[in-house]
């Protein structure tokens, strides 16, 4: 019930709630006014709803002393009157008497009962009967047989009035507060909501944007609520793709840079044996080699330029089918320059294995970075064992060197290993590297087609 409450409109809400808390301290209210005595009986231990005309030892008394006293012929007769006091002293405070003839029904004589000279009395009195309608005086009209004839007694009681006067304010009082409470509180409920509003707008506005917003129901706040908790979630995923797209460029742009210092390196090398005249026989082949890398240098700064200009997310490989082969042809490239700066090496790779689905781009720079962690870090003392073989599903290329002893590791950020990942990742492949006992292998796992 109280979740589809929550769903209805906030002035529907008030409208039902204020009609049904008003139906509901309306029947209160009566319950409490119909049942004043017994619960005032039941608090207080006094039955407030009788008098001293319920009296029957006093109303005897009444009566045998009303023998003793004559009625006055007239309103005038002042003395019969006064003779009459200590009969009228018989009744209590909160008492009028009034004696009028049976025959002719005029006033003979009379007592105003002593309450109603005290002002505060007298002005609750009066704002309580006007309300009531005279609900709170008891009126008692009986025939008294006095000394000298019968006359028509009319007696006032007004004590009940001092219980029923202040219940009736005490119940409509807190029928009242009651209803007001009741309003108040689904107000505060509501007011308090859009506090809470308040405190996650200004929590979103300080760049906190992953605190989950809390659900308010169906109503307008609700709905509010639950807007904008979807901008929160919109807002925050965007800032975080735009972060993510950011850090990936970024990444991307290291790793080519990174990339780019691995062939202006061979080319060095290419380049400075060709001033040193260290083999004239090559030099042609050398200068074929030196304009090869300068291809790839420009292949690589217009891949760099292209994902600085364009933000892309990620690096997107470019498919095509090449033969084990060409892979072959990139390691002896790579093996021909690092026996220029002194390595030696072992290359041993089977007869044409398949065909695969790769990016030859990706496939130079993926050796490029093998192989100049092995110029930086190599022992020039033991030989680079490259070895190819085949399973079922995959070409493995594992390459093994010695470390040299001077090398740290703690000194290296391994951006090439983690180029060498990432592409092999791109091209579905896997990469795995260890060391043990000072040597350092790394085996590419290639899919077959």
């Amino acid at each position: 019930m109280i979740k589809k409450l929550k769903s209805v409109k906030i002035r529907t809400q008030f409208i039902l709630l204020i009609l049904c808390t008003g139906i509901l301290c309306f029947i209160l209210f009566i319950k409490l006014w119909t049942n004043k005595w017994t619960i005032a009986k039941f608090f207080t231990g006094t039955d407030y709803s009788l008098t001293q005309m319920d009296d029957t030892d006093f109303m005897d008394a009444f009566y045998e002393a009303a023998k003793n006293y004559d009625i006055p012929d007239s309103e005038e007769d002042k003395e019969a009157a006064k003779a009459l006091e200590p009969f009228f002293d018989m009744t209590d405070k909160y008492t009028s008497v009034y004696i009028y003839g049976l025959e002719d029904g005029y006033y003979r004589a009379g007592k105003y009962a002593q309450i109603m000279d005290s002002i505060s009395f007298r002005t609750f009195f009066d704002f309580g009967y006007g309300i009531l309608n005279g609900d709170g005086e008891h009126l008692s009209v009986l025939p008294l047989k006095f000394r000298n004839g019968t006359a028509m007694v009319m007696i006032y009681n007004y004590q009940s009035s001092i219980f029923i006067y202040p219940y009736f304010t005490g119940c409509l009082l807190f029928c009242c507060l009651l209803f007001l409470g009741i309003v108040l509180f689904l107000l505060n409920c509501k007011m308090h909501s859009i506090l809470i509003l308040e405190k996650e707008i200004l929590t979103m506005a300080s760049g906190d944007l992953t605190h989950q917003i809390p659900d308010f129901g169906g109503d307008e706040i609700g709905i509010l609520g639950k807007e904008l908790d979807g901008l929160r979630n919109s807002l925050n995923e965007t800032i975080l793709k735009e972060q993510e797209s950011r850090r990936a460029n970024q990444d991307l742009i290291t790793a080519l840079s990174h990339d780019l210092r691995t062939p202006l390196t061979v080319l060095t090398g290419y380049l400075e044996v060709l001033r040193l005249k260290r083999s004239p026989e090559n030099e042609e082949e050398y200068l074929k080699r030196c304009l090869k890398k300068t291809e790839d240098i420009k292949e690589l700064t217009d891949k760099m330029f292209e994902y600085a200009l364009v933000s892309e997310e990620k690096e997107t490989p470019d498919m095509t089918w090449i033969s084990t082969d060409y892979i072959e042809q990139c390691l002896l490239e790579n093996c021909d320059f690092i026996k220029l700066a002194g390595f030696t090496f072992r290359l041993l790779m089977p007869p044409a294995a398949g065909v695969l689905e790769s990016d030859k781009t990706m496939i130079k720079r993926i050796f490029n970075n093998l192989f100049s962690n092995i110029l930086k870090y190599g022992n020039k003392e033991e030989a680079v064992k490259i070895e190819g073989k085949t399973d079922k599903k995959f070409f493995i290329i594992s390459v093994s060197n010695s470390v040299k002893q001077e090398h740290s590791q703690e000194g290296s950020n391994n951006i090439g290993l983690k180029n060498v990942q990432n592409m092999m990742n791109l091209l579905n492949g896997s990469m795995s590297a260890e060391i043990h006992h000072n040597i350092f292998k790394t085996e590419l796992r290639f899919p077959l087609r």
